[in-house]
């Protein structure tokens, strides 16, 4: 980071064009700086930098190359010190399949092993998905955790499979184990939208500071604005596309349920008319 980009980072204003939550820009960052990814999987999984020997991601993409949306792989993959793997995605408007997409990707990680290779050997898989959405609106929470269990006892089947959900629209909910580990303030950057509301959050935090400073960076490199303006136009199709969509399946869900009361109504005068023929 030259001395340049930091002072322009300091005095910038008005609205991010590309924020984090633009998911190339997501990815960019992670993947040019890992001590910002570092100290983001640690204060997700409450560990201490010190115990973080090793992050490496294991399906780099080549930034700033032309992408085909349909083949664009979204969730960034990591190993975490050979232990656990961690997959990492921002998703901002695809409310109407997330939690298959999420399963499917859990379960993608999970797949792991070559031939040869023992079942006890499959390494942990945390999925964590940053959502623009509330799934749950009757048990709304900034943080989930999903797991394998139980149904009647509540047992746990096993460690090495789960699913966390942050819900960047619930941040006002964060427990204090939250905000001890700062979950909060990593919401609140990635929720930013102007340089003046980055600077806020990301004061007196040296990894907050520094992710803060490579997005101003990536943003001023055009390159990569090409491809996260391609994601962001890929996106508003998307979200388009999702609430058709639901507005479809809303229509036919309501004509199915009048068509069952026209039947159920119609039976009736039939069985009424069979009786006044018999009388």
């Amino acid at each position: 980071m030259t001395l340049q980009n930091i002072s322009s980072f300091e005095t910038a204003t008005g609205s991010i064009d590309y924020p984090f939550t633009n998911d190339y820009m997501f990815r960019a960052i992670l993947q040019k700086d890992k001590q910002v990814l570092t100290a983001l999987i640690g204060a997700l999984l409450h560990l201490e930098k010190e115990n973080i020997h090793e992050v490496t991601i294991t399906n780099p993409i080549e930034l700033g190359t032309a992408i085909a949306d349909k083949d664009f792989i979204l969730d960034i993959l990591v190993n975490l010190n050979n232990e656990q793997l961690i997959a990492l995605e921002m998703q901002m408007s695809n409310e109407y399949n997330w939690p298959e997409r999420s399963i499917s990707y859990a379960a993608r990680s999970f797949d792991q092993l070559n031939t040869g290779e023992q079942y006890n050997e499959v390494l942990p898989v945390h999925s964590i998905g940053f959502l623009n959405f509330t799934r749950c609106h009757d048990q709304p929470e900034f943080v989930a955790t999903y797991e394998l269990r139980n149904k009647k006892t509540g047992h746990l089947y096993s460690s090495k499979f789960a699913i966390h959900v942050l819900d960047l629209t619930q941040i006002e909910l964060a427990t204090e184990e939250d905000k001890y580990y700062e979950i909060d303030r990593w919401a609140r950057l990635f929720k930013a939208t102007t340089w003046e509301e980055l600077r806020m959050t990301a004061r007196n935090n040296p990894d907050l500071l520094k992710a803060s400073n490579n997005l101003y960076t990536v943003n001023s490199d055009e390159i990569i604005r090409q491809q996260a303006r391609a994601r962001a136009d890929a996106e508003f199709w998307e979200r388009n596309r999702n609430a058709k969509i639901k507005q479809l399946e809303d229509i036919i869900t309501g004509n199915k349920k009048m068509l069952a009361e026209k039947d159920a109504e119609l039976l009736q005068l039939k069985e009424e008319l069979a009786k006044l023929k018999h009388i």
